[in-house]
């Protein structure tokens, strides 16, 4: 039975795609979940899966070419392929589309495999949040079952269950407050962080519905090109056009304005010196200085919270979550991926929430959803050796706070009976650029002072 191949859509706010490469040929057996073909959209590159087992009978869409979501780019023959994917067969059984309903049953997508007895909830994507504006919608292409023990069938992403491989996690015994049961990211982070040395043995999972398989995403790797000639006029990828329209619309939209405080880490660098290879053995994650920044930011937002905004018209929106954007510099171009919700993560969810998208970030594995949705934004440019930099702001948001490097400097500090002296300290300068349309010089610095203060004093356990 043929099945129709369609342009995905990849998150709400993405209405058409560009089919970049087949990976397969006319004529050419495919398997499901295969990668078919590769598309890139102005937020990722994707490979995208077959959706059904068969022969690839047409490609309908040549590479190249730009077209809306749900277009049918090609078509595959299933004749009997596609059987292995979908639960056996009964021999008497009357043909999927005509079955009795079954206490099992689950939604498909693709018009070979069974039909259902009813809808299965669409998943919430791991990442959304209740106040995401609109356009940071699902991405049901992540969601993906795994058997996990007698039969039973456990709901979860490939982040999950890649988090889940690592850290020797049996995902049957990690209770999913997702739709329909789904294990989300929150879910696995939270269970490990509770069970350090693996799940007890008493730890039971609450009853999950039946759902059918839906293929996971797969990002496309990055194309190795060769190094442009001088004189040579090369046109600018996609998403080099993209970041260069929407820094061009920041600047004309936002008024810039930007404040550098200098703060002394000292205090911190101790720390991490003296914690790092405990934090790392016991949470298996590599401690840097962008959590105890990330901490920091929150704790002003918290005096401040104007910084944490955006405009709407003449409105301005006040955002109930910190949805933290971490810029990633690729070799490539420049992505920011949202850890989100980050108020109500610790120390350690912190840092493993921005390892983790960053090095997806560089591994072109991040998920539409997962570079939208942001509220305030950090960037690093500290990390090449830069004093500071002004940063251009992210829109809609109102605010980005640019790291320095991290140097030593003799400052002039006074101790306890009043005398000054010359010391060592470990400095950093950040920048706050802010729009002042909503926000003002002086709250700007109280946000500062407040991010200042919280670093210099810092007293917070690491975990």
């Amino acid at each position: 039975m043929p099945t129709d191949i369609i342009m995905p859509q990849m998150g709400e706010s993405i209405f058409e795609g560009t089919l970049t490469k087949w990976l397969k040929k006319p004529g050419d057996k495919v398997q499901r979940d295969e990668p078919l073909f590769e598309i890139s959209t102005d937020k990722v590159d994707a490979e995208i899966p077959a959706p059904a087992s068969g022969v690839l009978k047409e490609v309908k869409i040549k590479e190249g070419t730009t077209v809306q979501v749900n277009t049918v780019v090609g078509i595959i023959d299933g004749d009997g392929a596609g059987a292995s994917a979908a639960a056996p067969a009964k021999p008497a059984a009357p043909e999927p589309a005509k079955a009795a309903p079954a206490p099992s049953a689950a939604s498909t997508n693709g018009p070979s495999r069974p039909a259902p007895s009813a809808p299965a909830p669409q998943a919430k994507d791991e990442t959304e949040t209740e106040t995401a504006p609109a356009g940071y919608g699902q991405q049901s292409s992540k969601v993906t079952e795994i058997s996990e023990g007698e039969g039973e069938r456990v709901r979860s992403s490939p982040l999950v269950r890649k988090i889940a491989k690592e850290n020797n996690v049996d995902l049957g015994q990690v209770p999913g407050t997702g739709m329909g049961g789904r294990i989300t990211k929150e879910d696995i982070l939270g269970f490990i962080q509770k069970y350090p040395a693996g799940a007890p043995a008493t730890a039971a999972q609450a009853p999950r519905p039946a759902a059918a398989p839906v293929p996971p995403l797969q990002m496309a790797a990055a194309p190795a090109l060769p190094p442009p000639t001088p004189g040579e006029v090369v046109p600018m990828t996609k998403m080099r056009s993209i970041i260069a329209q929407r820094m061009a619309e920041s600047k004309h939209t936002s008024a810039h304005v930007h404040t550098v405080f200098k703060v002394d880490m000292t205090r911190i660098v101790k720390l991490r010196d003296r914690e790092r290879a405990k934090f790392e053995a016991r949470n298996g994650v590599k401690l840097t200085y962008m959590p105890f920044i990330a901490r920091a930011v929150l704790a002003g937002i918290k005096q401040m919270p104007i910084v944490n905004s955006s405009v709407e018209g003449d409105s301005i929106r006040y955002h109930k979550n910190v949805n933290i954007g971490i810029a990633v510099a690729l070799d490539w171009g420049l992505i920011v991926p949202v850890v989100k919700q980050a108020e109500e993560r610790s120390f350690v969810g912190l840092q493993r929430a921005i390892n983790d998208v960053a090095e997806r970030a560089r591994a072109k594995k991040l998920q539409p959803d997962e570079v939208q949705g942001g509220t305030f934004t950090i960037t690093n440019p500290g990390i090449f050796g830069p004093q500071f930099g002004t940063p251009i702001i992210m829109q809609p948001q109102v605010a980005i706070l640019g790291m320095g490097g991290l140097f030593k400097e003799p400052v002039v500090i006074t101790d306890k009976d009043g005398n000054d002296l010359i010391a060592i300290r470990s400095i950093i300068r950040l920048t706050l650029g802010y729009d002042h349309r909503i926000i003002d010089g002086a709250d700007a610095d109280k946000f500062m002072v407040a991010v200042r203060n919280y670093l210099e004093n810092w007293n917070e356990d690491i975990g």
